[in-house]
């Protein structure tokens, strides 16, 4: 199956399975979002237990996606690994450590003998909540505002045979900080406006999730409330992350020698030039929409999985119009000719048939994960009942 496919097509492949990994990754980051909202949506202690063991259910979710995900880019492009992970590393360590932090406390929040105290290991949880979308947010923008980083290819003579090495390195002191003040075509302003949409996306999704899996009306009145302002502010940030993506320079691709250049309304094209994408993001923006319609005026459970899939279908085809038809998914500002592609940045076909065939496990995965989000999402959770759940964090 697999080998009879080009490299070229190989390499299309798993680009677009990457695509999937980030989108189910940030539809998933509602747990992120449901975290900062814990003493916006309760009134008293019993009441915040309840959303936190909603919440707590899914965390491992999020974790083992977020993780798949490094996985699968080291897999499939071991030299993006290497140049954003090994480089750009402060915004990748604090992302970790933000994970970390929610998982040590979802485990140990409601221990006996906890020594830090419930309210540390809640302060942990809102750490995690904020800072994990908005920096999975900025991390994705730079895609199309660039970083700043330098690849070489250098000979090293081993056991008397020529090796040939490809040596990233990172060009500023902050390893990937610097995209929050990052002056390049105002690409600061683009990146915060991503992570801040993406982190009030993430309390959209909470909100709804909460509607939908909540059975108690005064926490149900407050979400309500949350939700008109929370879906506004995502709005605004994305609508102007995307209209203001239309217009900037995108760093394009030569096909014939793979010579990169900026190209004026490179992304603009793209969409033109590839319109299942175009349809697949509108089609993704009015899920969202209609999503929000059902939620906020129409006070519905089901407007929960409308933003969800509307939610995945737009990170989808962000990740597409990053690298797809002849774009640089990852360019370097230091170094134009050392931006990232598809092509350059991959493993070997032989690499890409092999975990070709993993990825045909991924709808068992899917299957069973959904099989899980069935049985825990059967009874809504409420005060009275919340005691009677066999695993209460």
């Amino acid at each position: 199956m697999f080998e009879k496919m080009s490299y070229e097509a190989l390499q299309m492949y798993w680009w677009g399975m990457i695509a999937l990994l980030g989108a189910a990754l940030v539809f998933l980051l509602f747990v992120q979002g449901g975290q900062t909202l814990f003493y916006k949506l309760s009134g008293n202690e019993r009441e915040k237990t309840v959303l936190i063991n909603l919440f707590g259910h899914k965390w491992e979710l999020t974790f083992t996606t977020l993780v798949t995900f490094g996985g699968a880019f080291f897999a499939s492009f071991p030299l993006f690994y290497a140049t954003s992970f090994g480089g750009a590393y402060w915004v990748w360590y604090i992302i970790l450590f933000a994970f970390i932090l929610q998982a040590v406390s979802y485990e140990f929040r409601s221990k006996i003998h906890n020594f830090l105290g419930q309210k540390t290991y809640e302060a942990f949880l809102y750490f995690n909540g904020v800072i994990a979308p908005f920096l999975l947010g900025v991390a994705v923008s730079t895609f199309f505002t660039g970083n700043y980083f330098s690849v070489e290819k250098t000979r090293l003579v081993k056991a008397g045979s020529n090796v040939e090495a490809v040596i990233a390195h990172w060009e500023t002191p902050w390893y990937g900080l610097e995209a929050l003040w990052n002056t390049h075509q105002w690409a600061f302003l683009q990146n915060i406006a991503l992570g801040l949409a993406v982190f009030f996306l993430a309390r959209v999704n909470a909100l709804l999730y909460v509607r939908k899996n909540v059975d108690d009306p005064e926490i149900l009145a407050r979400s309500r409330k949350e939700l008109r302002r929370n879906a506004v502010l995502f709005l605004v940030f994305f609508l102007f992350w995307l209209i203001r993506l239309m217009f900037i320079s995108g760093f394009a691709v030569e096909p014939g020698t793979g010579e990169v250049f900026m190209q004026k309304g490179k992304y603009f094209r793209n969409l033109v030039e590839m319109p299942v994408v175009a349809l697949m993001l509108a089609a993704g923006i009015a899920a969202v929409l209609v999503g929000l319609y059902k939620g906020i005026f129409r006070d519905e459970e089901k407007a929960f999985w409308y933003t969800a899939a509307g939610t995945v279908l737009t990170v989808l085809s962000i990740f597409f119009l990053a690298g797809y038809n002849h774009t640089a998914y990852y360019p370097s500002l230091y170094d134009l000719q050392s931006s990232l592609t598809i092509a350059n940045s991959s493993s070997s076909r032989f690499t890409l048939i092999v975990m070709g065939y993993v990825s045909l496990m991924v709808p068992f995965v899917v299957a069973y994960i959904a099989w899980a989000w069935r049985a825990l999402d059967r009874h809504k959770l409420s005060e009275e009942n919340i005691e009677r759940e066999p695993e209460k964090y």
